[in-house]
């Protein structure tokens, strides 16, 4: 195909790291964006005048649940609700039935993703083995079967000398080890966070020095290791402050975000809705000012979708008792566009954090993350002032788990393209 998307506004990183904001044509051509400039021919052309032209978006951290758990996500579903958000690039969890542990796992994995073709799945391989925080995982053959990270998904790595371990392992393997920054014991089976939320509604809490501990914790072992370190879904202050403080120091860490601890805080639950339970959970005003804050300045380097389905059964119980989790590939753009038109986080910095910075973190490579000429062409053409509600009729995913049912918000993906390929028309511009 021979496309130019015409007249639009062309934002991203280019591969040399330079930034693109312009009104511009874009060629797409073999696959790749063959030339972006003004007066562009092809022998299809489609006006995107008044739209976003973007590198497709990258999400480094979604549960697909494909094997094992399909009646909550599969790898198609999945795949569907990513490009439905305008993501080319998914960065599958381990915790899968059976676990991402072996390279046998991650073969499978990377082939079923690529015959669904819809759009990049990257697998996550596990720290340990059955996620059990016992004895290391198979990481030489995850990484050699495309594995490009290490994590044991919802499961924190508690025992320091295990982690020491991982971590020289994944140094070996220049892969990010992602920690699910959780001390249990602190947390005391508590399902929100610590404080007047809990109180007024009688729950157990949960206390975000839970996260900032670990988090402590484990960097003293990172400058030890020199192993590069993710911080996942950072919820609090206090993380901000540690991973801030890091980076000062030179360590190699980087840290993500997400949609929900961006944009709600712990009063969502005050009604009791399990859809608004999370881990972590959704935390302080102060804490949502920290968390903005350290996305603007940089600090926080993505905003990573943590889409988690969950069967009715799971979510249809009192919030104490109900699966924590919820979706967010499809609505991930969209409340990440309220943040700017809010004046809250400049719309660079929202682009730079679905793009090249989660992008960075994880070294996918590839041109994963940024738009220019020879580049392949994962792009997505979004729309920022397209009104939407969500509604179950309207995701793509197969679970309907999210708190935003019912609520109406603005900018929507309306092109997705894989290599050049359609692999999403909302509006049937391409049909």
């Amino acid at each position: 195909m021979d496309l130019v998307l015409r007249g639009g506004r062309v934002l991203g990183a280019q591969p040399g790291g330079a930034w693109l904001d312009v009104p511009a044509d874009v060629r797409i051509a073999d696959g790749v964006v063959a030339d972006i400039g003004v007066g562009l021919r092809g022998s299809r052309e489609l006006d995107v005048k008044g739209l976003w032209v973007l590198p497709g978006l990258v999400d480094l951290r979604a549960h697909l649940r494909e094997p094992g758990s399909e009646h909550e996500e599969d790898l198609a579903t999945g795949a569907a609700a990513a490009v439905s958000g305008g993501f080319t690039t998914v960065c599958a969890q381990p915790d899968t039935q059976p676990v991402n542990d072996q390279r046998t796992v991650t073969d499978w994995i990377v082939r079923r993703a690529a015959e669904v073709g819809l759009c990049r799945v990257r697998p996550v391989g596990a720290i340990t083995r059955g996620l059990g925080g016992e004895h290391l995982a198979e990481i030489a053959g995850m990484k050699a079967a495309g594995a490009v990270a290490l994590s044991d998904g919802e499961r924190c790595l508690r025992d320091l000398g295990l982690l020491r371990r991982a971590l020289e392992y994944a140094r070996t393997f220049d892969l990010p080890l992602v920690q699910h920054a959780l001390d249990v014991e602190l947390c005391e089976g508590g399902s929100v966070n610590e404080g007047a939320t809990a109180t007024r509604l009688g729950l157990r809490p949960q206390p975000s020095i839970a996260e900032s501990a670990i988090v402590a914790r484990d960097l003293e072992l990172v400058q030890w290791t020199g192993a590069r370190y993710h911080v996942a879904h950072v919820s609090a202050v206090r993380t901000v402050e540690l991973v801030r403080d890091a980076r000062r120091r030179g360590l190699p860490v980087t840290a993500e975000v997400t949609p929900h601890h961006l944009t709600l805080i712990e009063e969502a639950c005050g009604k009791y809705d399990p859809l608004t339970k999370v881990t972590p959970p959704l935390r302080s005003p102060a804490d949502r000012t920290a968390l903005i804050d350290a996305l603007c300045d940089g600090t926080i380097d993505a905003i990573a979708t943590d889409h988690a389905p969950e069967g009715l059964t799971d979510k249809e119980l009192e919030l104490e008792a109900a699966a924590p989790g919820m979706i967010g590939l499809e609505t991930a753009l969209s409340l990440a566009l309220a943040l700017a038109r809010d004046g809250a986080v400049p719309e660079r910095r929202i682009v730079e954090a679905l793009t090249i910075g989660p992008a960075r973190a994880f070294a996918l490579g590839g041109g994963a993350g940024t738009i220019g000429a020879g580049v392949t062409a994962d792009l997505c053409v979004v729309d920022p002032a397209r009104v939407w509600t969500v509604t179950a009729a309207e995701l793509a995913s197969k679970a309907k788990n999210t708190p935003l049912l019912g609520q109406r918000l603005i900018g929507r993906c309306v092109l997705t393209f894989l290599a050049g390929r359609v692999v999403h028309d909302r509006d049937g511009r391409c049909a």
